[in-house]
C-alpha cells in the first residue's frame, strides 16, 4: 500500500512539474509613454512547434501546445493593457510561421495569440498589441486619440472623408464605433507584407518605399506599394499589393511579387 501511494505521489509530482514547465509566466517591463486608454506591448518569443501567448494586464503566460519548449525573449509595454481595451490592433512583426489572434481582449480583457512554427528548428517571433485610436488628423499624431463627434473641432464631412461609403453599416463600425480608415488599411497591408518578406528573405533589412490606395477603377479596396530588400551584396526592390476588406478591417490576401523590379 505504501509503495502504491509513493508511486502515485511521484506521478502527481512529475505531472505537476511537466505542466509548470509548459506554462511560463512573465511580467512586462513597463517602458512608459502609455496611458490607461492608449498603449502598446511588444512580445518576442522563441518557438519550435505551437504555442499560445496569453496577455492580461502586465502579465503574459506562454503555453506550449506542441514541439520543443518555447522561450521568452522580450515583453515590453508602454503601460499595462486595460481590461476594457478599446480600438485594439494585433500585428505580427517577425517570424517564418503563422501568428493569429485567437482571443480579442475587447471580450474580457485577455488577448491570446497562437503561433505555429511548422519548420524544423527554433524560430524567433515578434508581435505587437496596440490599443487606442488611430487617426489621420495631423493635430493628434500618428496614433493619437480618435477625432470623435463630441470633439469641438469635429466636422462631419472631415470624418466621413476618411472612410469608405457606407462605413456606418460595416461590421468594423459595429465593433469600434468608427470606420476603417485609409491609414489603417495601409498599416494592415504593410504588416502582412512585412511578415511574408521576413519569411522569404531571412535576416534581410526591409524598408517600405511607398504604400497607397490603388486609384485604378474597381481597385479602391486594394493597397499597393514597393519594398526595399537589403541583403549582403544585394539590393532589390519588390512590388506588392493587398486586397483589404473595409467592412471587417482584415486583409483578404497580400501578394509580394516573386521577382524584383527590373528583373
Amino acid at each position: 500500500m505504501n509503495k502504491r501511494m509513493l508511486s502515485a505521489i511521484s506521478v502527481t509530482i512529475l505531472l505537476s512539474a511537466a505542466v509548470s514547465a509548459q506554462q511560463m509566466q512573465r511580467r512586462a517591463v513597463i517602458t512608459g509613454g502609455g496611458s490607461a486608454d492608449r498603449g502598446k506591448c511588444t512580445i518576442e518569443v522563441v518557438v519550435d512547434g505551437a504555442v499560445d501567448v496569453e496577455v492580461r494586464g502586465n502579465t503574459a503566460t506562454l503555453r506550449n501546445l506542441s514541439g520543443g519548449t518555447p522561450q521568452w525573449r522580450r515583453f515590453e509595454c508602454t503601460s499595462p493593457m486595460p481590461s476594457n481595451v478599446q480600438n485594439f490592433h494585433f500585428a505580427g512583426v517577425d517570424g517564418r510561421g503563422r501568428q493569429e489572434l485567437t482571443r480579442d481582449p475587447r471580450n474580457g480583457g485577455v488577448a491570446v495569440v497562437r503561433i505555429e512554427d511548422r519548420d524544423n528548428g527554433q524560430e524567433g517571433y515578434t508581435f505587437d498589441l496596440e490599443w487606442g485610436g488611430y487617426t489621420s488628423d495631423p493635430r493628434a499624431g500618428q496614433y493619437g486619440p480618435e477625432i470623435r463627434r463630441d470633439n469641438p473641432g469635429y466636422r462631419r464631412e472631415n470624418e466621413d472623408s476618411r472612410y469608405r461609403p457606407g462605413w456606418r453599416d460595416s461590421e468594423y463600425y459595429q465593433r469600434n464605433a468608427h470606420g476603417f480608415a485609409v491609414e489603417q488599411a495601409v498599416k494592415v497591408c504593410q504588416d502582412s507584407v512585412y511578415r511574408a518578406a521576413s519569411s522569404r528573405f531571412r535576416r534581410a533589412e526591409l524598408h517600405f518605399l511607398s504604400t497607397r490606395i490603388d486609384d485604378n477603377p474597381g481597385r479602391q479596396d486594394w493597397v499597393v506599394g514597393s519594398l526595399d530588400v537589403h541583403r549582403p551584396g544585394r539590393h532589390e526592390r519588390y512590388n506588392f499589393s493587398c486586397s483589404v476588406d473595409f467592412n471587417t478591417g482584415r486583409v483578404r490576401n497580400a501578394d509580394l511579387e516573386s521577382r524584383p523590379v527590373g528583373w
